[in-house]
């Protein structure tokens, strides 16, 4: 069987003034099962932000391949891209309007709205732990962490096969970023969602991840399981990254 999500050889070049270019990523390849996590680590500056987009073809790689379920992304449709590809940021940018309104962006941009929507939102709401008679409620006065929620109910809406993860709790509170990493992790081992979580924080990799990689410079420096990964790292530069000795990279996230 196919991995669900396979990164190979990419690459990606940024103009930088006149016809000069700077390799924000370089030769990264990596494969992803279904229902893995995968974590994304590095410094500052490393690339982690800039190869999510690239999976989400948000940025389009200067070389190399992204395959779901062994189908070249690029043979697919942007909007199906986004369908099965969800993403989540740092931080939640809702619409203004309504909760459904929200949640139902992606299957109203499809011409794909449920018959009974109040019933499809109510029940992702639900399943991000929130009470599913918010609906209606504006997005105006949800606190950080009920705003992620949302902005997760809305990627889910899609029903994605795999969710890009970019540092979700890293803007919330210790009890609000708490809850969005167990709600993650707890539909992560409930269903066959691949999820790639970009984190700066060592300890969440711990325990949030079943595989990751660490990326400087946008290189691969070190990948494998994360138990491995964390305490036992092979390659100098990781070593100096997980002691907390490297602490930004020259590449732009």
């Amino acid at each position: 069987m196919s991995p669900r999500l396979t990164v190979d050889g990419l690459c990606l070049d940024v103009p930088a003034g006149g016809r000069a270019t700077r390799r924000l990523l370089d030769d990264v390849t990596f494969s992803v099962p279904a229902g893995e996590v995968f974590t994304v680590l590095g410094p500052s500056g490393s690339g982690k932000s800039s190869l999510l987009r690239c999976l989400d073809r948000l940025n389009e790689p200067t070389a190399g391949r992204v395959l779901i379920s062994g189908q070249d992304m690029r043979d697919l449709p942007v909007r199906e891209v986004r369908r099965r590809v969800g993403m989540v940021f740092q931080q939640p940018a809702l619409f203004p309007g309504t909760i459904a309104d929200n949640v139902l962006y992606g299957p109203r941009v499809r011409a794909e709205e449920p018959a009974d929507a109040d019933a499809f939102v109510g029940d992702l709401l639900a399943r991000v732990g929130l009470p599913p008679d918010w609906t209606g409620h504006s997005t105006r006065d949800l606190s950080g962490g009920e705003a992620q929620r949302i902005a997760l109910a809305r990627a889910l809406a899609n029903g994605p096969q795999i969710l890009l993860l970019d540092e979700p709790t890293a803007a919330l509170d210790r009890n609000a970023s708490a809850r969005i990493e167990h709600l993650l992790v707890e539909m992560g081992s409930a269903t066959d969602l691949t999820l790639v979580w970009v984190t700066h924080d060592l300890d969440q990799a711990r325990r949030i991840g079943h595989s990751g990689l660490i990326l400087v410079d946008g290189r691969v420096v070190e990948q494998g399981s994360l138990t491995t990964l964390l305490a036992d790292p092979e390659a100098e530069v990781a070593r100096l990254f997980v002691a907390g000795d490297l602490d930004s990279g020259p590449a732009a996230t």
